[in-house]
Formats: structure tokens, C-alpha cells, sequence
């Protein structure tokens, strides 16, 4: 059997053709090669393909690569939380016995986290169910700090879910207030160590109730509009404050709930509540709180030590087949997206399954927003990738482009283009290399994003900049002649068991079958 390299195009999907489709817009030469030429089909990935609730759920790079690396469909974060909730199993965990002990014995209940309904990161709806459950079991004191999306949802819908947390705070009743605030992009939910100092900021915000002070958030969102131009994901960090004092400072020994479910933007903060020897950034006077994540956000880390619902229990990943049949990998991306050909690839697991038959590469990402330099790092990962290639050492190869997903989440349709494009050189080298060296190749994505970068308004038809993902289906091509694949409704989950077939190797009962006709 040949080797088998596999291309993810992070973002990547088949859009509409329309005026917001950067990948139907780029120039595309080898895409359109495969597309029109080679054995492919489309996948689905999002909703209940990659363990989400509902069909009307967006995938994301998370769910995305556990289920491109494990071939099976687990429920996921928000999935989880759901059934917790509606169960009343959540409230019945040691953890939230913790920290409702703790509150009522003084001290202010904090939660903490993206404020929305995108069910990427978080749900609006697992916050207010909290608020109600820690009233009725008699929290006198709530303060909630909010993290704007805009990323996940319309980019300008932060108004909205306020306006929606603040009915139900008043409805509650009692000393429950927003505390203060700011854009994801840009405090707080740093992701990869790429960024500390939106961390710091967020501390600062939150812990430190240093910042601008407003009288509400409303207040706050559309002074910060109006004089910055932004959308939500990037408005600065504001306080709530009365009387020139902030409302809720996160205090030493309060009880802190972190309410996002998914992982990546979430170790970082839980790293500088729960790590005693924590050195990122100074933390003046910081003693310690009650912390707890929605999940348990890195098993292997322990990270952090309590949370409320426990992640799924991901088995039988493809590394850990291919490790039992002495199959040498090769996994390669940047920054913003290494954890996912790594982590996430390998069901949620820190570190390699086997030191001598994985090998990881990390190329540092760049700090500048990503429309600014919207090819990213395609063309040293397209060098890597190629030489690793060429060294015949590996069987197994994936790497990941994080261009069309990152730069999507701009909104800058210009840039979206150029990324999409610098995407497809890289893919081009690569199929040379696969030409050169021997490898069957295939091409896929995790999931939408650059196929959809406008909206459009159902009752104006007026179009507005998209910066979340989409809902399309994905491509898998592969890029051999020779291979037939089978007719059928196929996702994410089916790549893991296609890419056993072509390694001739036979694939655990558990996982969803293979793409590849008899």
C-alpha cells in the first residue's frame, strides 16, 4: 500500500456561489483540478454528524478533528451540557455543591464567559439555567462578566443576549449584576499561548475591575461602536461600575464558574485561576478562588481540577490503530491550529499516544490580525510538509491550512480571497509532492467558513459581513484516479475509517465505515 497524506483545509466548504463565497471567488487552480477531476464527494460537518444537538448547529475545528481523528460521532460540549441540565444531574455534581457552599458562606458567585447563543464556545441558554438554580438554591450574590461574540453569531448581536441577560436578572430578583465586559478577540479567550497579554487584559478586567467604566453594558457596547467602529468580537474591555467603583471585582476566595463548554479559549484563564505556580503574567495579590471550568478542558493537564460536566471518554482514536500496527505519523500545522492535529485529532489527549511513531510539528503563528496577513504561515507548512514527504520516514501524514477559518473569522472578504488562494498554491506543491514521492492524497475540511462571508438580511435582502461558519458541506477528494468511492450521506466521521482502507489496514467495528468502494 502507498502512504497516505491528508490535506485539511480548515474552513473550506462549498458554498453558494454567490457574492460572499471566497472560495468560489479565488483563484483556485488545483482545487478545481480535484474537484472536476478526481474521485471526491461532500461531507457534512456540523450538527449531529459531529455529536451537536441540532442540524442547525455550526461545526467547529474541535468536534471537527475528533471526529476526522477518531471515526466515530460522540456527543459534544454542548450536547453534554444540554442533557446535564435538563436532567439536573449538573446540580447534583460535588463541584457546583462547591461552589454554591462556598457563595453562600459570604462569598459572590461568579460566572464568567462568551455571551451567546453560537453553541461554539457557549450557550446563553446553560448561563441563565445557572443563574435560576443558584437563586432557588439561595446565592444572595451573582456577578456575571461577559465576553462579546460576534464571531459565532451576526457580528453585531452583542445587544441582544444583554438585553436578554438583563431581563432575566431582574426577574431573579436579589444582588445579580453584570460586572464587566469586552470583546473575545480581544481579552480573556486567548487560545494556543499565542497571546498572553489578552489574557492579562481580561484579568485585569475581570479580577481587577481596572478599566473603563460604564454605567451598564448596553452603555458600554454602543459607546464603544460608535467611537471604534468595531464589531463585538473586538470592542476593548469596559467595567461596570456605581459611584466610581466597579460592581464585582472577581475577589480572593469568591466561587468562579468559566460557562464556555469548548476547550481551546478556555485553558489559558483557567491556567491563571487554578495554577498556584502560575507565571505568565503577575497576578498582584491573587490568593486563589473557587474555581471550575463547564468541562474539564484538558484531561491530561487536569485542567482545571473541578468542573461541572465531564467530557466524553474518546477511545479508539485512528493514531492509536495505526500505532498498533507500527504506522509512523507525521502531524504539521501553526499555532492556531497545531492543537488540532494534535490534541483534538487524538480524542482530547495531551501528548502522543506512542514517542516513537508520532511526530508533531509547530510552527509559531504570527500576532497580527489575520487580515492583515491573510496567507499565514501556508508557505512554510507547504515546505514542511513536502520535505517530510520527501523523507520517506512517515506512512501517515496530516497537516492543517488554518487560513480559510482564521481569516474568515474577519469578515474582510478581500482577505478571505488571498487566504483561500494562498491555501491552494500549498495544495498544488503538494500534489506534486504526492506525485514525486508516491502518495495517495486526500483533501478535506473540517468544516465551513470562507464559503460564506455575507448574510443576508430575510426581510431587506441587504447583505452584512459573516465572521462565523457555515453550515456547507465539506470536500474529500481523493486525488488517485484509480480509487472508486462508495454513493451515500457521509461525514467528518468517515475520513478516519477511508483512511484505513487505503493503508490496508482493518478498521475497529465502532467506527463509521469507509468511503472507498469494494
Amino acid at each position: 500500500m502507498k502512504p497516505v497524506a491528508l490535506v485539511i483545509m480548515d474552513g473550506i466548504g462549498r458554498g453558494d456561489g454567490g457574492p460572499g463565497d471566497a472560495v468560489k471567488l479565488a483563484k483556485t487552480p488545483n482545487l478545481d483540478k480535484l474537484l472536476t477531476e478526481y474521485p471526491h464527494t461532500w461531507l457534512k460537518a456540523h450538527g449531529t454528524a459531529v455529536g451537536l444537538p441540532s442540524d442547525d448547529d455550526m461545526g467547529n475545528s474541535e468536534v471537527g478533528h475528533n471526529a476526522l481523528g477518531c471515526g466515530q460521532i460522540y456527543a459534544q460540549g454542548a450536547a453534554l451540557v444540554n442533557d446535564r441540565i435538563a436532567t439536573g444531574a449538573i446540580y447534583q455534581s460535588e463541584t457546583w455543591h462547591m461552589l454554591v457552599d462556598n457563595a453562600k458562606a459570604g462569598k459572590t458567585l461568579h460566572f464568567l464567559g462568551l455571551l451567546s447563543d453560537g453553541n461554539v464556545h457557549s450557550n446563553i441558554a446553560h448561563l441563565l439555567a445557572l443563574l435560576t438554580e443558584a437563586k432557588k438554591e439561595g446565592v444572595e450574590r451573582v456577578r456575571v462578566h461577559i465576553l462579546l461574540d460576534g464571531r459565532d453569531v451576526p457580528a453585531t448581536s452583542a445587544l441582544i443576549y444583554v438585553d436578554q441577560l438583563e431581563k432575566h436578572l431582574a426577574s431573579l430578583g436579589g444582588d445579580y449584576k453584570i460586572a464587566s465586559g469586552g470583546g473575545r478577540m480581544k481579552i480573556t479567550m486567548d487560545r494556543y499561548e499565542a497571546d498572553w497579554g489578552m489574557v492579562e487584559l481580561g484579568w485585569k478586567t475581570h479580577v481587577l475591575g481596572q478599566g473603563r467604566q460604564f454605567a451598564t453594558a448596553a452603555e458600554a457596547i454602543e459607546t464603544l461602536r460608535a467611537e471604534t467602529g468595531a464589531i463585538d468580537q473586538d470592542l476593548p474591555p469596559f467595567v461596570i461600575a456605581a459611584n466610581g467603583e466597579p460592581v464585582g471585582r472577581i475577589e480572593n476566595g469568591d466561587s468562579v464558574v468559566l460557562i464556555n463548554f469548548r476547550g481551546d479559549r478556555a485553558l489559558e484563564i483557567s491556567k491563571a485561576f487554578d495554577y498556584k505556580d502560575f507565571d505568565a503574567f503577575e497576578r498582584p495579590g491573587y490568593t486563589g478562588v473557587v474555581y471550575a471550568g463547564m468541562l474539564q478542558y484538558d484531561g491530561d493537564l487536569h485542567l482545571p481540577e473541578h468542573y461541572l460536566v465531564a467530557p466524553p471518554d474518546i477511545r479508539h482514536t485512528l493514531t492509536e490503530l495505526l500505532v498498533e500496527h507500527d504506522i509512523n505519523e507525521y502531524a504539521l500545522s501553526e499555532t492556531q491550529k497545531y492543537g488540532h492535529v494534535t490534541y483534538f485529532w487524538n480524542g482530547n489527549r495531551s501528548g502522543k499516544v506512542s514517542e516513537k511513531d508520532e511526530t508533531y510539528v509547530e510552527i509559531a503563528s504570527d500576532n497580527v490580525s489575520f487580515d492583515q496577513k491573510p496567507r499565514m504561515k501556508a508557505d512554510p507548512i507547504t515546505d514542511k510538509f513536502v520535505t517530510a514527504m520527501a523523507s520517506e520516514k512517515f506512512q501517515f501524514l496530516r497537516c492543517n491550512f488554518p487560513n480559510g477559518d482564521m481569516v474568515g473569522h474577519t469578515g474582510v472578504l478581500p482577505a478571505v480571497i488571498a487566504a483561500v488562494e494562498a491555501v491552494d498554491e500549498g495544495l498544488g506543491q503538494i500534489m506534486a509532492a504526492a506525485d514525486k514521492y508516491g502518495y495517495t492524497l486526500c483533501v478535506t475540511a473540517d468544516h465551513g467558513n470562507a464559503d460564506q462571508m455575507y448574510d443576508k438580511n430575510k426581510k431587506t435582502g441587504a447583505l452584512s459581513p459573516r465572521t462565523a461558519h457555515s453550515l456547507n458541506p465539506v470536500p474529500f477528494v481523493v486525488y488517485d484516479k484509480s480509487v472508486r468511492l462508495k454513493d451515500g450521506a457521509f461525514g467528518l466521521a468517515n475520513v478516519a475509517g477511508t483512511v484505513a482502507q487505503l493503508l490496508g489496514i482493518q478498521a475497529p467495528d465502532c467506527w463509521e465505515e469507509g468511503m472507498l468502494a469494494e
